[in-house]
């Protein structure tokens, strides 16, 4: 009963004009005041006492658990809703529950990303009025998917309710998942087609689009027709209702058994308690200092079916400096990093942000009390106009995971190298792999639909080898701590595509004292689809994510595929057909089971669309993790379980391991350690042959930088770092004692530049 009235009551405070926030506020002005104490007292709400966890720490505890417990239960059940893989399998959903002014409370497990990407949206409609014109009132139903608002790509839907008692708002709670595709112009949720906004598919700024827990018939035929896989987005949908309403009601029910005065305490304090625990956890485990890494990755789109403008081989440049204060504040700066480009692994500024509050949640606060309390113990300086601070709003978005995941690749290290100074070597983390590749497509599919497939395989990559240990194999995504790769029946389901094999990918993990987690790699043949097309994606040309100490990085990318096979007749006369792994592709497999009228094995990992006939091949290979300390110093007994376990070729065994290698009359593996031990002596003097002072090292590269003797997409990557920053400019002229007049300009290079120079953003 007082649900109903408190639903009369708002909309009555609708029709006068009155404020719904706390004290008689508008939510602008409570936005403006937090932003304003916090910042003046270095405390979040200038709370400098935590005196309702302090008078009652028990009653504390209780709130949160019911809310950390309440949002986590309302994602596992509202994921059984779902008809998507990618939300039912791999658990690509995430809850949240925020206060007033749209700062974090409390998050549920999944792609905790959206924790600030919800956030931005509901600060967005604070910031634009939204509390007079659309109106917020109770019931309401908003969702938002535009990434220059708050979102990393636009295949992440937000679902967001407002929760109300007694006519004024209390909090908000946002619900988002990865769908299956938004009518982009390649199908799939992350095409790679995309060079613009306008490519970038369906996208919905913050929109109201229900009222009174029902949504809006426009919004429902709308939605629908701008998709191709109608029915997933109708469950989607209804997953993220569901569980927002169950988030919303568990809220109402704790303010009736604690008091609306108690519950606003909690959510302050909460979060500045959250703030003090990232501090604390900052100066126990980091030391302070400076902490400089880089990483890059290949944008190879010279030869793509994209716009002329966007035909260009480039690089994303991820210059990483994190700073560790001595009062724990944590500090990440990017500055050095490259332009924006027409290709779809734009990104903004929240979803570099709130992408390293997923990092962090598997490393430096792995506990349940996410919240934006680590936000405000923190600062992010991200450079505007570059690849994670667009400056013009019609940059792509669709895949923006291409370098996320590599550009905090170089905070991993950061983190690691304090954890081993410290001793906390079980902590220490080389990486994560690049996380790809990501088979994508669509057309007519096994039942007769317009449909299109994303296969989230690339939840489960090898995790980089920690001080300890071997990375885990196959396991895991750093964009969703829970990553599972999926049942191969539950794909078949949803894709036209057959499972011929699926198995561990040999040397795709880093090399090292301890070595990364190997990737694998699934082959695929298309059955009873028309119309078909696929695409890759991946890193191929360049080793995106750097191993530690010693250790390797994982190996790139490379893609398989074939067309036109004789597949069909070789099932029909009983024949082989492909069903093993490429476990090595100098030496290919594949072709001694099948003829093809065409076979493409090549480094290009990024295409746009290719047509696909039934009983063509593709195969979807998944990236391994970078390894830890020197190679020579892994244990004989480790190499040999490698061998015979498939994890490792026995030639790499050889030149990587130094190890000597025999195999027993059972094909067994067998590393004899005392001859082992001689070869690497010999390596290591080796070593000592080819190296050559650094100082002589750097003077042969300083001639190649002053005469301009790099790749185009080297001098067009840093063209446009130093175009972006005059600081890097200076530090990069000032390393390498370049002359006076020495520059280096994105106008003195000959590929497409539209777009390139600085464009306000419109909005």
């Amino acid at each position: 009963m007082s649900i109903n009235l408190s639903k009369k009551q708002q909309a009555l405070s609708q029709l006068k004009g009155n404020p719904i926030g706390w004290e008689g506020k508008t939510l602008k002005q409570m936005r403006q005041d937090m932003d304003e104490v916090s910042r003046s007292t270095g405390h979040y709400a200038g709370l400098e006492t935590l005196p309702f966890k302090e008078a009652n720490p028990i009653r504390y505890e209780k709130i949160f658990a019911k809310l950390r417990g309440g949002v986590v239960h309302a994602r596992e059940t509202a994921k059984k809703v779902a008809a998507s893989p990618i939300v039912e399998q791999e658990g690509e959903l995430c809850f949240t529950l925020y206060t007033p002014e749209a700062d974090s409370v409390v998050t549920s497990t999944g792609i905790i990303i959206h924790v600030g990407t919800m956030g931005a949206a509901i600060k967005y409609m604070i910031n634009n009025d939204y509390e007079q014109n659309p109106g917020i009132a109770d019931g309401d139903i908003f969702c938002n998917n535009d990434c220059q608002i708050g979102n990393v790509h636009p295949c992440d839907i937000h679902t967001i309710v407002p929760i109300f008692w007694e006519g004024e708002l209390i909090g908000w709670v946002g619900g988002v998942t990865h769908v299956i595709d938004v009518g982009a112009t390649s199908p799939g949720s992350m095409s790679v087609g995309p060079v613009s906004r306008y490519d970038d598919g369906y996208q919905v700024a913050c929109r109201k689009v229900g009222q009174d827990d029902t949504l809006s018939k426009d919004w429902l035929i709308e939605s629908q027709r701008s998709v191709r896989t109608t029915k997933y987005w109708v469950l989607d949908e209804k997953t993220r209702i569901a569980g927002c309403h169950m988030i919303r009601d568990l809220v109402l029910n704790i303010v009736k058994e604690e008091g609306v005065d108690a519950y606003k305490d909690f959510v302050r304090e909460v979060i500045e308690d959250g703030r003090r625990g990232f501090i604390n956890q900052v100066k126990t485990l980091l030391i302070p200092g400076k902490y400089r890494q880089v990483s890059f990755v290949d944008v190879p789109y010279k030869n793509l079916n994209v716009p002329p403008y966007a035909r260009l081989d480039t690089i994303m440049h991820a210059p990483t400096e994190v700073t560790v204060h001595n009062n724990g504040k944590f500090e990440i700066d990017f500055d050095g990093a490259n332009r924006w480009g027409w290709h779809s692994y734009n990104a903004t500024p929240v979803a570099i942000t709130s992408g390293i509050w997923v990092m962090m949640s598997q490393t430096l606060i792995p506990n349940d009390r996410v919240n934006d309390g680590a936000y405000y113990a923190s600062q992010f300086d991200l450079p505007y106009g570059s690849w994670l601070h667009p400056d013009d709003i019609r940059t792509a978005h669709s895949y923006s995971w291409h370098f996320l995941v590599s550009a905090w690749s170089p905070i991993w290290r950061a983190l690691s190298r304090n954890y081993f100074a410290r001793g906390y070597l079980e902590e220490v983390n080389a990486g994560n792999a690049n996380t790809s590749n990501w088979l994508q497509g669509g057309g007519i599919n096994q039942f007769g639909e317009i449909h299109a497939v994303n296969s989230f395989e690339s939840s489960a990559e090898g995790v980089g080898a920690s001080a300890v240990k071997d990375g885990i194999s196959h396991a895991a995504a750093i964009w969703n701590p829970e990553g599972d790769m999926g049942d191969m029946e539950i794909w078949e389901l949803a894709e036209p595509l057959l499972y011929l094999g699926r198995n561990i990918k040999p040397n795709t993990a880093g090399y090292g004292k301890y070595r990364g987690g190997s990737g694998y790699e699934s082959l695929r043949m298309v059955y009873g689809a028309k119309d078909w097309t696929m695409y890759f994606m991946g890193n191929g040309y360049m080793a995106s994510d750097c191993g530690l100490m010693g250790g390797y990085p994982a190996a790139s990318g490379y893609r398989f595929e074939a067309h036109g096979t004789d597949i069909k007749e070789r099932i029909e006369q009983r024949l082989p057909i492909p069903t093993g792994g490429d476990s090595d592709p100098d030496y290919p497999e594949y072709e001694e089971n099948m003829d093809a009228k065409e076979i493409i094995r090549d480094k290009q990992s990024i295409t746009t669309e290719t047509v696909y006939e039934n009983y063509d091949l593709y195969l979807n290979y998944l990236r391994g993790g970078p390894g830890f300390g020197d190679p020579l110093e892994r244990k004989p007994s480790m190499i040999q379980d490698d061998l015979n376990e498939g994890h490792l070729l026995p030639r790499y065994a050889e030149k990587v391991y130094g190890a000597v290698v025999t195999q027993n009359d059972k094909g067994h593996y067998l590393v004899d350690e005392e001859k082992t031990s001689l070869r690497r002596a010999e390596i290591r003097k080796e070593r000592l042959h080819k190296a050559i002072p650094a100082q002589q090292w750097m003077e042969s590269e300083r001639e190649k930088i002053i005469n301009k003797e790099a790749s185009v997409q080297v001098r067009h990557m840093y063209a446009g770092s130093f175009a972006l920053s005059e600081r890097f400019n200076a530090e990069f002229t000032e390393f390498w004692n370049l002359p006076v007049e020495w520059k280096l300009t994105e106008d003195e290079l000959e590929v497409p530049v539209f777009g390139a120079k600085i464009n306000k953003n419109p909005s």
